[in-house]
């Protein structure tokens, strides 16, 4: 097949689902609606500007040095406003751009990685043009929750994607749902997959002894300098019971939640400690630390690279989502993968992967004494987290095995075209 991504090409997610088809001997192209450059083998890289994408820094220079107020966790809902009342209008000359590299690619089929702004782009080129390829759009955890509804452009432009779209990939059935309600029509195909492909179990898988992460006996990450390009350890070194939250900063997640929770859980379990990833040089999550007096509980840590996340995940009992609007969290089933006890916002999709009490937790992510009862319980009880990996283990082997899916994935390709 010859295949074209309209994605962001600087996303783990998009990535890690492109990865499987350069690997199958199909001819891959990419349209990213962000400047990069993806270590994949693909026959060809093209950049499309949308939403003012080009402004956007790479997470290598945000990673580097303490990040600028402007690209800071301040100011996300002013950006975020800003891309929804103005973004759509970036879409039509946008959509000209990508029609000229379809007709030169001539594409057996065209997959837009997301709703915004990604299947907005593709839906309006194949709108423009009467040739265009079969066209499939994936859905993305906060699609239509967030997004769509934000403003009247982007509610029009989600309903016109929607319309123009001969295909459907979710990450979890709710959004099928919503997708009906938004003007998908039921008649064509659909299939719930997770957005990354699914979980490679040679990367994400728990640890040997699982004793390792009792409360008594936890070991916490220790990654070399050499390997993080930062010269801070990413966690103490000691028996000591460690929680990670994966989520960063994004406009639906709690942070504010998370962090107040943490003097909560110091009171009784003082020998806790606190990861998270892609968090530093966040000026917020430091003020945070230095509000609360927590500095020798936190570390903030750089993006980490797949292997250090898994061993991170490996190391931690607790994960923590403390978000109000998703889809599938990647990270959330990776941590699950790696024997991580999840604590997650109560959202019907996290409800499709989580039974309360069975194999995780779900809270009101708004309330941080909830949220520290709840981790406060996981770090208390030995079998309520050794029952949970056991149940985690058989939903990720047969819902989120990454050759599995993708094998589905490729099947449905080929009925789409």
């Amino acid at each position: 097949m010859k295949i074209l991504f309209v994605a962001d090409g600087r996303s783990p997610i998009a990535l890690n689902w492109i990865k499987y088809w350069t690997e199958r001997e199909h001819e891959v192209f990419l349209v990213s609606t962000y400047p990069a450059t993806p270590d994949l083998t693909l026959s060809r890289v093209d950049f499309i500007s949308v939403a003012f994408s080009q402004t956007k820094s790479t997470p290598q220079t945000a990673s580097r040095q303490k990040k600028s107020p402007l690209w800071g966790a301040a100011t996300l809902k002013l950006r975020m406003g800003i891309r929804h009342w103005l973004g759509p209008l970036t879409i039509p000359g946008a959509a000209m751009h990508l029609n000229e590299l379809v007709d030169e690619i001539q594409p057996d089929i065209v997959h837009a990685m997301r709703i915004p702004y990604e299947g907005m782009l593709a839906g309006m080129a194949k709108k423009f043009n009467k040739d265009f390829p079969s066209l499939l759009i994936s859905i993305w955890g906060n699609d239509f929750t967030l997004h769509a509804p934000s403003t009247p452009l982007m509610e029009d432009y989600t309903r016109k994607a929607l319309h123009a779209t001969d295909a459907l990939h979710a990450d979890c059935h709710r959004d099928i749902r919503l997708a009906e309600e938004w003007g998908f029509d039921p008649a064509h195909p659909s299939i719930v997959l997770p957005g990354a492909g699914g979980i490679d179990q040679s990367v994400f898988y728990p640890p040997d002894d699982l004793s390792l992460r009792s409360s008594s006996t936890a070991e916490a990450i220790s990654i070399s300098a050499q390997e993080t390009a930062t010269s801070q350890k990413l966690a103490p070194r000691s028996d000591t019971p460690l929680i990670i939250n994966p989520r960063g900063f994004r406009g639906y997640v709690r942070n504010d939640t998370f962090f107040k929770s943490i003097p909560l859980v110091l009171k009784e379990r003082p020998d806790a400690k606190f990861i998270c990833p892609t968090m530093a040089g966040e000026s917020q999550a430091e003020a945070w630390i230095q509000e609360f007096s927590i500095e020798e509980s936190v570390e903030l840590t750089p993006p980490l690279k797949r292997e250090q996340l898994a061993n991170t995940f490996r190391r931690a009992q607790v994960l923590v989502s403390p978000s109000t609007h998703d889809g599938t969290p990647n990270s959330l089933i990776e941590g699950m993968a790696c024997g991580c006890f999840p604590i997650a916002g109560d959202l019907e999709s996290i409800r499709e992967w989580i039974t309360p009490e069975v194999n995780g937790l779900l809270i009101d992510p708004s309330d941080e004494q909830e949220l520290a009862d709840a981790i406060l319980r996981v770090l208390n009880d030995d079998n309520l987290r050794e029952e949970a990996i056991a149940e985690n283990q058989k939903i990720i082997a047969t819902r989120a095995e990454y050759k599995q899916s993708m094998g589905q994935a490729e099947v449905f390709y080929k009925a789409i075209i």
